[in-house]
Order: structure tokens, then sequence, then C-alpha cells
């Protein structure tokens, strides 16, 4: 979880490698922090640049960086134990760069390279300066309490393409039940046991750890989301908890149009509307986001007022907080302007994030998408032909329209026929589709339909509510006419259903490591050996994952009281990325 991985950096790793002590106010030793891209990405979800400041951290620097020499401050290195990054290692060593150094290896390093380091250090007489070498294993990105993922740098090389592509070897798909097998053997770094969990994280039962296979579910990734979160990742550029808009300056009337800017926001812990809401309907998101201004803007007139009644427009905070006694109403207002401030920054944050999502959905008719959609995959009465969405030039990019078309097609019971496929293609194409991806899911399809049953998603669907009420006024902030207020109904997504069957032990084949016994054959059972439900469950998903499926989750541990899911992916991709590994997959 984000606490056991803060608390691992924090008071383990950046103070290294050694216990913290109790009650002390001491101020941080300061040191230097140096990086690789791998080390980058897993520590810049959880920390701010703040934080490690108030843990010492005076610089923190990428591995490879033209780096300065600061002989009287000591370093502390989290890199993967890759040939390239041991050679600038020694190298630094060489250099003298800093007093000492605490080499903190993402995963395990090997014998062999270690011995490097070690002769490196002894030719710069440096051995005593290497003060601390450990392997951490923490080689995930942690994007929630609940929430991980296996790598975000040569994701390539577990991508759902290259598990997938018609070369892949035996021996290459083999490797993830190697290092399962091998995990459990080890005692250093067992999945479920050691202190690396932190107390109290799992109870003396066994979690469940389900391993599921990305092609169980191909619908789920290409689908068109209603959710916060989801919705973000889906239509913006969202990456490792920060999302970046282009946002235009604006211009003088008549003059040239100024060039448009990035600006990145990030949706953090510390957060409380974004941990509230980011699992929300977008309608009810806009409405809360107007709600917050409103109060914001009254909070702050109230301030106006009580400085307009004591005479005091334009005098600084300084001044006013010197009245005597009776104006305590006014300077308990005034010393709340920090606080005031804070919630402005977040209300203007999830005003420009939420409407630039807006602008995507009136623009593509993305509430028109997800209906459908949700009606395709809950096999309802659909109220229009897929043709006539396929053809309406004004409803979405051509990806949308693909997008929509595979969902039909891995959903239905039975493949179009011939004549209504070529219909279906012909249309794809006269509004811009690449048909590659259709290629995939085609031979994906007839290969699935030998060897499984056809997924099941449940009683999804949503339901349309009335027009919508704070964000429908003239002083919104967001003009939300023509979009659909829909609201979700609770199902559960293949892998959540699959889970559901297991931790509650319904009849149900599946396969188990079982490490207490011997592990040298898979065992096979539709009696599960355990006798009691799970309460705790881990589920990683092979081939890629997404927020959509994550939700949905979350959802269902609400639901079930007690109960805690954590949810894994060897990668995290929107529907785009999604579509460009099946249309690489579909080429001819």
């Amino acid at each position: 979880k984000t606490q056991v991985m803060v608390w691992n950096f924090k008071d383990r790793m950046l103070n290294f490698n050694t216990p913290p002590l109790k009650n002390t106010t001491a101020e941080p030793v300061w040191k230097v922090l140096i990086y690789d891209r791998f080390g980058q990405d897993i520590i810049s979800p959880l920390l701010s640049v703040k934080e490690l400041r108030d843990m010492g951290i005076t610089l923190h620097l990428l591995l490879h960086s033209d780096r300065d020499p600061i002989p009287d401050v000591p370093a502390i290195y989290f890199v993967m134990p890759t040939e390239e990054n041991i050679d600038r290692i020694c190298q630094d060593l060489r250099n003298q760069l800093y007093e000492s150094y605490y080499l903190n290896f993402i995963s395990a390093i090997s014998r062999s390279k270690l011995e490097d380091i070690a002769s490196a250090a002894l030719a710069a007489n440096a051995v005593n300066q290497v003060t601390k070498v450990f392997d951490q294993y923490l080689n995930f990105i942690t994007l929630e309490d609940d929430m991980f993922v296996l790598c975000n740098q040569n994701k390539e090389q577990i991508s759902y393409h290259a598990i997938n592509k018609p070369d892949i070897m035996d021996t290459d798909m083999e490797k993830l039940d190697k290092k399962l097998r091998e995990n459990l053997r080890d005692a250093r770094n067992s999945l479920f046991t050691g202190d690396t969990m932190g107390a109290g994280q799992f109870s003396f039962q066994r979690p469940l750890f389900v391993l599921a296979d990305r092609n169980l579910d191909l619908a789920t990734p290409l689908h068109h989301t209603w959710t916060y979160q989801a919705l973000i990742h889906d239509v913006l550029d969202f990456h490792l908890n920060r999302v970046t808009l282009e946002e235009s300056l604006g211009s003088e009337a008549g003059a040239r149009p100024k060039k448009k800017t990035k600006k990145s926001y990030d949706l953090t812990a510390a957060d409380q509307f974004w941990q509230k809401h980011k699992g929300s309907p977008f309608p009810e998101v806009a409405e809360s986001v107007q709600e917050e201004l409103d109060k914001y803007r009254a909070q702050e007139d109230e301030v106006k007022r009580l400085k307009s009644i004591m005479g005091l427009e334009g005098e600084d905070e300084g001044a006013i907080s010197m009245l005597s006694d009776n104006t305590a109403k006014l300077t308990s207002a005034v010393s709340s302007l920090p606080e005031l401030l804070e919630k402005k920054r977040l209300i203007d944050l999830h005003t420009n994030v939420a409407t630039a999502v807006l602008d995507h959905i009136k623009s593509r008719k993305l509430d028109v998408y997800f209906e459908y959609e949700e009606k395709l995959m809950s096999k309802s009465t659909l109220d229009k032909s897929l043709l006539d969405i396929i053809t309406d030039p004004d409803a979405g990019t051509p990806e949308d329209k693909m997008r929509l078309f595979l969902i039909f097609y891995i959903t239905a019971q039975q493949p179009p026929s011939e004549g209504d496929l070529e219909q279906y293609k012909k249309a794809l194409i006269d509004a811009g589709c690449d048909l590659s991806p259709l290629n995939y899911i085609k031979q994906w399809k007839a290969f699935t339909k030998m060897a499984t049953t056809p997924a099941n998603y449940g009683n999804s669907g949503v339901k349309p509510m009335g027009l919508f009420s704070r964000v429908m006024n003239t002083g919104s902030q967001f003009v939300m006419e023509g979009v659909k207020n829909l609201v979700l109904k609770q199902h559960n997504l293949p892998v959540t259903r699959i889970l559901d069957n297991l931790m509650d032990m319904k009849s149900n084949p599946v396969s188990y490591f079982c490490p207490s016994f011997e592990i040298q054959d898979t065992i096979h059972s539709s009696i599960p050996r355990n006798k009691n439900p799970f309460q705790e469950a881990i589920v990683f998903v092979v081939g890629g994952g997404n927020y959509i499926e994550y939700q949905n989750l979350v959802d269902y541990t609400k639901a079930k009281q007690g109960k805690r899911v954590m949810y894994g992916c060897s990668e995290l991709f929107s529907a785009a990325q999604f579509m460009k590994q099946l249309s690489q997959l579909g080429q001819k």
C-alpha cells in the first residue's frame, strides 16, 4: 500500500536504512538523492518536493545527468542494477563526488555487479565511503493505496502486444510462472511474509492472489467511461498521478492568438475533493465543484464584508490582526485565509480539469458512447442502430467509433454475418477508422470461442436522471446543456466476478499455488483448500490494466464490509494506448 511504501522511503531508505529515533525533534541530516528513470517513476507519485526537503533531501538528481561534486554531503542512490547504472556509480566513486554512498537497488543486484562496485571502490580508495548496499525489492509503482503497476520504463517488453504477438516463445511466456515459484521459495522476498508488509498489513490468514490474463476481458479497456478518474485517464494526459492540460493564455481583440501553454496538476491523497470524487460519475463531480466554488465565494465575501464594516478596505493583514477583542470575528476569518487559499487552489485545479473533460464529452458525445456500450455489454435493448452512431459525423472521433464497434464485436454472442460485417467495415472506413484492431479481435474471438466461454459483464447499464441542478444555472462554471445526466448501476466486471467467486468460496474451478505444500506442480481443484472465505486479496492483471477495472473493484470492496482488495497490473494503459497495441497485432 501507499502508506507502507512511503514508510519504507521516509523511515528507512531516506534515513540511511536505519530505524528513526523516537520522540526526536533533531534536524534531518542533509543529503542528496540520486535516481534513474525507474527510481524517479517510483518516487514521484509518493513524495512531493516539499516532503523530500523535509526529510533532508537538498538535491534530487538523475544518475546520468551532469552532476557537480559535493564532497561533504552523503548521497543516497535509488537505481536499477543495470550495467549502465553500475558503470556510472563506479565513475562517481572514482571522481569522489560525495562524502559517502548509500546504494539502494530497486531489484536484487547480482554478485558479479556487486564485485564491480567493490573493485571500483578499492581502486578509488573509497571502500569506507560505500557505507551501505541494499536490495530494496521495490520494482513497482504505487499509484493508490490499493493500486500498483509494475513499471513505466521499458513497458513495451511486458505489454499486451509483447505477450500476444505470434512469434512469442514459450520460454518467454513461462518467465512469470518461474518468478512466482522462486518467490515462494525465497524467504527474503516472500509475497506474504516478512516485515516489508508493515505491521498489521495482512491478518494471519493468507490473502488470496488472483492472477488474471487480460484476454479474459478485452471490452473493458476499450470502454468509454463515466467516472472522474477513469475519464481523466481516457481523454487527458494523465501519467503517474499528474494530469497535464493545454491552456490558452488569451489575446487582445484583433491580435494574433497566443500559443497554448502546458500546465500540470498533481492529483494526490492530500486532495480531499479528489479522494472523495475520483470514483464518482462526472455529472456529480461537476455539481460538487460548483458547490465548493459557491462555498468559497461565500467565505470570501464574508471576509470582504467584515473588512468593509470595520473601514479596513485595503488594509494589510498585519494591521487587522492588531485589532482589539471586538474584532475577533474578523481576525478569525483572516487567520483562516491560508486554508481558504489552499481550498481555492484545489477548486481552480478541479475546475480546469473538469472543464477539459467536459469539452471532450460534449465535442465527442462521450455520454452517448458510454450509454450505448453499457447496453451492449449488459445485453440491454438498444434504442438506436450501431450504424447510426458510426455514420454520424458529429459523434466522436474515428477511434471512438472503432472502440464502440470492437465492444459490439467482442460482446456479441454470435459474430455478425459476412454481409453485415462488410457493411460495418465500409461505414468504419468511410468514417476514417483503421481496421487493424478489428483484424486482431476477429482472430482473438475465434480462438476464445474454442477455448473459453464469453466474459460475463453482469447486469450493467445506466439510468438517465432528470436535468442537472446546480450546474444548469446561469452562474455555473460548467455548461452541461446537451450532456446526459447518467447514473451508474453497480455491477461486477469479469475480473471482479472471478474475484467474488474465489473470495466467497463459490463453486468455481481454479488453479492454486500452495506455499505450505510441495510447489513443483500447480494444484488444480474445484474445491478450494481454504475453508474460510478470504478477507484480503491481491488481483494482478497480466497484459495491462485500467482505471475502469480498478474502480469496479473499489466499489465491490465498499459493498463487502471487512474485505480488502489490492489491484495491480503489468502496465496501466488508456484506451488509445490499448488500441495502438491491437492495431500492431492486427497489421497484415
